[in-house]
């Protein structure tokens, strides 16, 4: 009986170890920068479930060595670091998630800092207006609030592309489902506001579900002041939505702005009118008699 208990306990003592070496630290993202330590020529794993993007900044140089794969990152300082900010940005939605880090030299009395993995709290995004479905309590005669109607795909879309363009990517809200989509090189866009001085160049594109959104830089070509009249756009438009009512003279800091065109079912390139080329009537004319004989005796 001696010899059993002393074979089990120590069968225990070693699964203990062994659980206790994979230990993974959790941490929850809350919109907060996450605090992420390294030690000086060791590697710290980052799982974070999904594909990043990382932003590192330039002053690490060769401080810092960076990988990811299979959702996870791999961090390994090569000197001391200051306190730093990394950001992770999704490579779906575009949301980020900051961390902090500091890499000091590793104390030999220390065991190896353990993997690190990033949970997100489960907040469903919502494509709902503000106002939510509501109850009026003690008044059982009045009949309760009916819910807000759903924000329509284009509103989602041309936020979200706005928000992109112009605000900080930090608080660009991520919107479950949105995608990035690749434009067409060198896309013309001479047909899209024909009787408007406008230089026009498409910068990126999203979709969710059967919609697209594409962003075109406008700019204008003229010395005067150009007002924006969405009733000049030629092209098959679900919206249409100017970032600003009216552009500047050339040159002048307002003479841009941002289009957001909306379409159904494909991008923005099979929404546009075909280009015509210029035609010369008298090419289908018939030659007439005396040039005709007089071309057949030049030799």
């Amino acid at each position: 009986m001696t010899r059993f208990g002393l074979f089990f306990t120590g069968v225990t003592l070693t699964l203990g170890l062994g659980v206790a070496s994979h230990a993974v630290e959790i941490v929850h993202w809350q919109r907060l920068p996450l605090a992420v330590a390294l030690h000086v020529g060791e590697e710290r794993v980052i799982f974070i479930d999904r594909n990043v993007r990382i932003g590192v900044p330039p002053s690490l140089g060769d401080h810092l060595r960076v990988q990811s794969a299979g959702g996870a990152i791999y961090l390994r300082a090569n000197a001391p670091i200051e306190p730093t900010r990394l950001q992770l940005q999704d490579a779906s939605t575009g949301a980020l998630i900051l961390l902090d880090i500091a890499a000091q030299p590793a104390d030999p009395n220390q065991p190896p800092l353990e993997p690190v993995r990033i949970v997100e709290d489960e907040v469903s995004p919502k494509r709902l207006s503000s106002s939510d479905s509501a109850t009026v309590e003690g008044d059982p005669a009045r009949p309760p609030v009916s819910p807000a109607p759903e924000t329509p795909i284009p509103v989602v879309l041309t936020r979200y592309a706005a928000q992109s363009l112009y605000a900080p990517l930090r608080t660009v809200q991520p919107v479950r489902g949105i995608s990035r989509i690749n434009l067409r090189r060198n896309l013309s866009l001479d047909t899209l506001l024909p009787s408007v001085p406008v230089r026009a160049t498409a910068l990126a594109a999203w979709r969710l579900e059967d919609e697209w959104v594409t962003a075109v830089r406008l700019t204008n070509t003229r010395a005067q002041w150009l007002t924006l009249d969405p009733r000049a756009l030629q092209g098959d438009f679900v919206a249409a939505t100017f970032q600003h009512a009216g552009l500047g003279p050339l040159g002048d800091s307002s003479d841009t702005t941002v289009l957001y065109l909306v379409t159904r079912g494909h991008g923005l390139a099979e929404s546009l009118l075909p280009a015509m080329s210029p035609i010369d009537s008298s090419l289908n004319l018939p030659v007439p008699a005396d040039r005709r004989t007089s071309a057949q005796r030049e030799p």
